[in-house]
Formats: structure tokens, sequence, C-alpha cells
């Protein structure tokens, strides 16, 4: 019979937290379908409609949110594949690193532009 394999350990809190932001992330892209599909469709979004949202204290963190939340999912959901293909040792180190830099690269990149789109300046750069 076929031995079932997972990356994830046993009670550890990364499937707890892969679980946790999928549903977080179903909920908000529902959210997102639902607001710019349907309420305003394709054709009728501008940037300054996008500024005017962001503009908005909740719906800002709800992007900063979405944002952290989408970027953890992801790279949590290709460092357990690639655990699951059998990366190991200095390799593994290597892509945990790498990931966790682009992570960050991302996110902070993302909010710089949340920011602009807010109008909030924080630092002079």
């Amino acid at each position: 019979m076929a031995e079932r394999y997972s990356s994830f350990e046993r009670g550890g809190s990364r499937w707890l937290w892969q679980r946790i932001t999928a549903a977080f992330l179903v909920v908000v892209l529902a959210f997102h379908f639902f607001l710019l599909h349907f309420v305003h469709h394709a054709d009728e979004v501008t940037f300054a409609m996008s500024a005017g949202r962001m503009e908005t204290w909740t719906y800002y963190s709800l992007m900063v949110l979405f944002l952290v939340t989408a970027t953890f999912h992801g790279v949590n959901g290709v460092y357990n594949a690639l655990i699951n293909q059998g990366l190991t040792g200095t390799r593994k180190t290597a892509v945990k690193w790498t990931l966790g830099a682009a992570s960050l690269l991302l996110v902070v990149q993302g909010i710089r532009t949340a920011n602009a789109w807010a109008g909030i300046t924080i630092l002079p750069f």
C-alpha cells in the first residue's frame, strides 16, 4: 500500500497556517471578484477609483493583509512542494533563504505601492 508523505511536520504550525491562509484567500478573492467584476465592471475601473478605494483604511488594510497572506501561502506551498520532491541539505537551506528574501522584497514593494495609491508618505524615497 502506498504511504502518504508530506513535508509538513505532524502537529506543526506551517500546515495549520497554510490552511488558514487558504481560507482567508478564498474569502478575499470572492470579495475582489464581487467588487471588481459585479459592482464595477472592468471597463469602468480607473486608476482614480483604485486610488480612492486604497484611501479607505479598511480597504487598504485588507489589501496589505491580502498581500502578506498570499505571499506566505505561495512561498510556503512552493517550499514544501520542493521538499516533497526531495530537496535536502545545502540546497534546501539556499532555497529557504532565497524564497525568504524574495518574499520580503515582494511584501516591501507591495506595501510601497499600496502606500503610493493610498497617498501615504512614510519615507522620502
